[in-house]
């Protein structure tokens, strides 16, 4: 009888787990196309917050098509590559790459002030995970025309704060250049000085997520050089 119920219990276990996988994999094949949708719909948004365009779920698709006019990509030499998507390049599967075999999207879009922008994706680290977003430009590739950062696991009211207006709304006429001199943004502890058209405020209680972000700029910025330099107006 203890023979019996051993082997029953193997076999009940085993169709359990069995059953359980395939009504795990059957519901994740069910939802992928919804989670697809939703991603894109979250990227289109982001985009579109980075021209400072606000865009509900609903919406963001018409609004898309408005706004964004273009999308290419390029190589570290700001040089065209053909027949790859702009929108499906993932970042962080390209940081993998050396520099010189990187995808660099550009997304060209024309908000309602009718100022030419590129939109260019960024990708680094925070305190507890990614850290990402998009950095708008102006025609003249040197001055911020928005941001849109966004986290997976920063702490919220510390790091978390990436991702709000009044962060964001600091980089608005920041500039990557002097000159011809890529100097980038710096996130400065303790308050930017007044002028300062390379220094916003970091995040109070926020040091490393600050400096993450930082370097993240400094760092996805630098890659897009030469296309900044040879498409200035």
């Amino acid at each position: 009888m203890k023979q019996f119920s051993n082997r029953y219990i193997f076999i009940f276990s085993s169709v359990m787990v069995i059953a359980v996988a395939a009504l795990l994999s059957l519901a994740a094949t069910l939802l992928q196309p919804a989670q697809t949708r939703n991603l894109e719909i979250e990227k289109k948004r982001n985009m579109l917050e980075s021209i400072n365009v606000a865009a509900t779920r609903e919406n963001t698709a018409d609004l898309y098509g408005k706004y964004i006019k273009e999308g290419f990509v390029i190589n570290s030499r700001g040089e065209m590559i053909e027949g790859v998507d702009a929108f499906s390049v993932v970042l962080r599967n390209e940081q993998k790459k050396p520099l010189a075999e990187q995808y660099l999207p550009v997304f060209r879009a024309v908000p309602d002030d009718g100022e030419q922008v590129v939109i260019l994706p960024v990708e680094g680290k925070g305190l507890w995970g990614p850290i990402f977003g998009y950095i708008s430009l102006r025609s003249d590739m040197n001055t911020i025309y928005g941001v849109n950062f966004d986290h997976k696991g920063e702490t919220p009211g510390l790091g978390a704060e990436i991702n709000t207006s009044a962060f964001e709304s600091q980089f608005r006429g920041k500039k990557l250049y002097d000159n011809t001199d890529f100097i980038s943004v710096h996130v400065v502890k303790g308050g930017a000085r007044e002028g300062d058209v390379h220094g916003v405020d970091a995040i109070s209680g926020g040091t490393i997520t600050s400096k993450g972000l930082e370097m993240m700029i400094h760092d996805c910025m630098l890659k897009y050089n030469d296309f900044l330099l040879k498409n200035r107006n």
